[in-house]
């Protein structure tokens, strides 16, 4: 597959286009809105053309774009992508709002492309194996899982820019949350406390409570505040699952451990490239015509907790999630 890159962002710099070359797909163009940006993307990583628009990409002959572009303007560019037929891989979170998930999946279900939220920890054969052998925990009852980033540039860059979508919760707090309705299902109802004690313009710490059908809970957490730190901790009435470095764990071994009554298993998995991971499952889904594991509902589900998280702290109650 010949895949199009609108935007020169780090995610794309560091991590997406590097890991293409491991793979049998090629980016053949990459487009930023300052022609010399992207004529120095390409000669750093030998992309036979630069676009200095977003627009003339499109127009190209690629088959599939990513889109690693501020949370505020995947909506806008998903659907002109949609327009010239073209498969979208899109970076995390899908949009800023659920509502706007649900309109960019149904536009690109109507112009019949396939829509993919890059959720790449969702691809990643440790989370794969963790939701396998869930069962072995008897009733799931619990998910304490959290997010923390000690951001360097403080604050500085899109994070903290609410008019493009920042803040802590649509930044990492979607793992977080994604994380607990793999293990748990769809929350009834939600609270949170958001915060933004530097009056940064964005949250930069949230805490939250889901609460599920039979009396299950989930506690999530993040910030841009507090030490590194990434956790997932699934209790069951019968054993116990927990992992660090739980979202992004890169290129590096990853380990779980599995507690049971008796038993104490730790489960390795070998140095895997992620985002080609994600790439070769994201090219699978477009050429089965299957809907994505990650796909448009699945990204509304989850900014549907982002949005009743906001909402609850407005007003200081429980809000009930749509269902």
């Amino acid at each position: 597959m010949d895949l199009g890159v609108l935007g020169t962002a780090k995610i794309a710099h560091h991590s997406f286009v590097p890991s293409v070359s491991g793979t049998d797909h090629e980016i053949t163009a990459i487009a930023s809105r300052s022609r010399e940006r992207a004529e120095q993307f390409a000669e750093t990583h030998g992309i036979s053309r630069a676009f200095g628009s977003y627009e003339e990409l499109l127009e190209s002959d690629v088959d599939a774009v990513y889109i690693p572009l501020p949370n505020a303007l995947h909506a806008e560019w998903t659907k002109r992508a949609a327009d010239h037929g073209l498969h979208v891989l899109c970076e995390k979170p899908l949009a800023v709002n659920a509502e706007e998930a649900h309109e960019m999946g149904d536009y690109c279900d109507d112009r019949d492309v396939t829509l993919m939220e890059a959720m790449m920890f969702r691809y990643y054969p440790r989370t794969e194996r963790m939701a396998e052998i869930a069962d072995e925990l008897g009733d799931v009852r619990s998910v304490d899982a959290g997010f923390h980033t000690s951001l360097r540039r403080w604050p500085e860059g899109t994070r903290f820019d609410p008019e493009l979508g920042g803040g802590c919760l649509l930044d990492v707090g979607v793992y977080a949350i994604e994380v607990a309705r793999l293990f748990l299902g769809e929350p009834e109802r939600v609270v949170g406390r958001v915060a933004d004690p530097e009056e940064t313009g964005v949250e930069t710490q949230v805490s939250g409570i889901l609460a599920f059908s039979g009396g299950r809970t989930a506690q999530v957490d993040c910030s841009f505040r507090l030490q590194d730190a990434q956790y997932c901790r699934v209790e069951g009435t019968e054993g116990r699952l927990h992992a660090d470095r739980a979202f992004s764990v890169g290129r590096d071994p990853s380990e779980f451990e599995l507690h049971l009554l008796g038993r104490h298993v730790t489960e390795s998995f070998a140095s895997v490239d992620p985002y080609a991971l994600e790439l070769e499952r994201f090219v699978e889904y477009v050429e089965r015509g299957e809907r994505p594991r990650t796909d448009a509902r699945e990204a509304a589900r989850t900014l549907a907790v982002v949005d009743a998280l906001r909402e609850s702290d407005d007003i200081g109650e429980w809000v009930a999630i749509p269902v």
